[in-house]
């Protein structure tokens, strides 16, 4: 009993879920409170203006904050993001778990200091910086599905990675749900964010010592194949005419690897640039939403995780892996055109709930890509997508916020037009 109880103790150290729980709270305590912070900022700047030009200077200083903002934060992962992966690699899988959550603390410390002290809002691109350049989220990322991959059989692994994107979903809705009144109920006693701010940095300190102290690295599950026959099994989720062309399975491999990737960036792409204009069209007219309405708003964001987790623990048993790829582009498309049309806080919960699963795609991608190399490749591979994704949405971001901002008085949902259009395209490589 003693020798069960110590295998069960081994093993739930190996979960990396606590570390994905708590750094998604964080996070989703920080994005409310940024953008409040930031809105405040601009209030006060353009107090001046007149009330009816006051909300069209606010939103486009708001997303020119965010542009320059979003830029950062997207493009120096870059200069650190594969370094410290083929690290994870090569010397201990928790450098790339590690280092970026050492980061995050930084960074979110910066904004405590910038509300407490009264810095120009222009610190947060140093944040940004600071917090790119020990990984950010691309790296993090990278690591949490590299760990995922090696403790679960091919089998498994779809369901697996879903698990944890449900656990990240989970979180970021209790942290949405919780933010909106953190940020108003305590704005009496302290100033505005300062409690937010503070329950997130918190949550990050909890996850570095977790991940520095408790968890521990799992052993490969034993059907990790090489790639050679891991090519030949996804090869057969292909149309009759790719498998009959003759190619070696290796050649294979890398065909299907490249329809992957580009399916994937397709697709990061219509959801980034449609999620990055999303919290301005709340905040303008018509629905004019407020910091509980927001939380609220992000927390039915977040509900897709769940009814995405489920959408995989049921097609899985009937369904091939690219045709639960294929419901979850439908999915998304169909509910982000509905998006583009809302004018009443109703119809954004209609278009939320036709995205049910939308979440289903990306995990689901990553989990093909991982029958196809090797364990001691993973971190090295998805660092590769991760960093691909990000610069996409780097420049997807720019591109929408700009479209948002010479659209907003004609058709402030062109955006998500557009994203329709996207998620359309994505089914070609697919």
């Amino acid at each position: 009993q003693v020798a069960s109880s110590m295998v069960g103790v081994t093993v739930m150290r190996t979960w990396i879920e606590p570390v994905v729980a708590g750094s998604q709270m964080a996070s989703a305590f920080y994005d409310t409170a940024l953008l409040l912070v930031v809105k405040n900022y601009y209030n006060q700047t353009n107090a001046t203006a007149p009330s009816h030009a006051l909300e069209d200077a606010q939103q486009k200083a708001v997303s020119n904050f965010y542009i320059i903002y979003n830029l950062v934060l997207g493009l120096s992962p870059l200069v650190s993001a594969y370094g410290l992966s083929k690290l994870g690699d090569r010397i201990h899988r928790k450098i790339p778990i590690c280092f970026p959550l050492l980061g995050y603390l930084g960074s979110k410390t910066l904004l405590l200091l910038l509300i407490l002290l009264g810095w120009p809002i222009e610190v947060m691109y140093g944040a940004a910086a600071f917090n790119g350049l020990t990984g950010g989220f691309t790296t993090l990322w990278a690591g949490v599905m590299a760990l995922g991959s090696l403790g679960s059989s091919e089998s498994k692994r779809s369901l697996r990675l879903i698990i944890i994107e449900l656990v990240y979903g989970l979180s970021g809705f209790l942290g949405s749900m919780a933010s909106g009144y953190l940020f108003v109920g305590f704005s009496d006693r302290y100033r505005e964010g300062t409690v937010l701010v503070s329950c997130s940095i918190a949550c990050y300190a909890f996850c570095l010592l977790y991940s520095t102290f408790v968890l521990t690295v799992p052993k490969p599950a034993a059907s990790c194949p090489a790639k050679p026959k891991s090519a030949e099994n996804v090869g057969s989720q292909l149309p009759a005419q790719t498998k009959s062309s003759g190619s070696t399975p290796v050649s294979s491999s890398k065909l299907i690897i490249t329809m992957l990737f580009m399916a994937a960036i397709l697709y990061d792409l219509a959801v980034v640039g449609a999620m990055n204009v999303l919290p301005l069209f709340l905040l303008r007219e018509p629905l004019s939403w407020n910091a509980v309405q927001i939380g609220h708003g992000n927390a039915a964001g977040y509900v897709i995780f769940i009814t995405s987790f489920l959408g995989v623990f049921v097609f899985s048993k009937y369904l091939k892996d690219i045709t639960m790829i294929m419901i979850g582009v439908i999915s998304f498309s169909a509910g982000i055109l509905i998006m583009a049309f809302v004018r009443w806080t109703f119809l954004f919960y209609i278009a939320r709930a036709v995205m049910l699963f939308a979440l289903i795609p990306l995990p689901t991608i990553r989990s093909m890509l991982s029958k196809h190399v090797e364990g001691s490749s993973y971190g090295k591979v998805f660092v590769l997508l991760q960093l691909s994704l990000v610069t996409t949405g780097v420049v997807t971001s720019t591109v929408y916020n700009k479209i948002y901002q010479n659209t907003l008085n004609w058709y402030s949902g062109f955006c998500f037009i557009l994203s329709f259009l996207v998620g359309c395209l994505t089914l070609l490589p697919l």
